[in-house]
């Protein structure tokens, strides 16, 4: 059973994993002229399948993020070795993303329709700051 401060430090990790691995394809979005709003509608596709209507799309991208988010976190808060942790979060990211997008995601027409790259991006980011928060936290 995972100690409690495992447990905070996991739901400490995810929460600025959230806020903040988002910025690669947000960039991404933004410098191709493209929607940067895209990918949060297209996550909205994994709670609600046929909406099309932007806002519920959002709020249901909203849910499904952080609780992915939060999830993942405190798997990899039990899961990521006190040393090189930055390191094995960054592959971590990359292998939920070869989960989220690879296996999952290509189930959905508007995810899979996202640039990939960014949104493999957006995933080590996630792993990256997931394992800086764990590191800082665990000193």
């Amino acid at each position: 059973m995972p100690r409690a401060a495992s447990i905070q430090d996991g739901l400490a990790a995810g929460a600025v994993a959230a806020v903040l691995s988002g910025a690669p394809s947000t960039l991404h979005a933004l410098a191709t002229r493209g929607d940067p709003f895209a990918a949060t509608l297209a996550a909205g596709t994994l709670l609600l399948p046929r909406e099309r209507r932007p806002l519920a799309l959002a709020l249901a991208a909203a849910a499904v993020h952080v609780v992915l988010s939060l999830g993942w976190a405190l798997l990899l808060a039990a899961l990521l070795p006190r040393r090189r942790t930055v390191a094995c979060g960054t592959v971590a990211g990359l292998a939920i993303a070869a989960l989220d997008l690879g296996v999952i995601g290509r189930r959905y027409p508007r995810i899979r329709a996202l640039a990939q790259l960014p949104q493999v991006l957006d995933h080590i980011a996630y792993g990256a700051v997931v394992g800086a928060v764990l590191s800082r936290r665990r000193r």
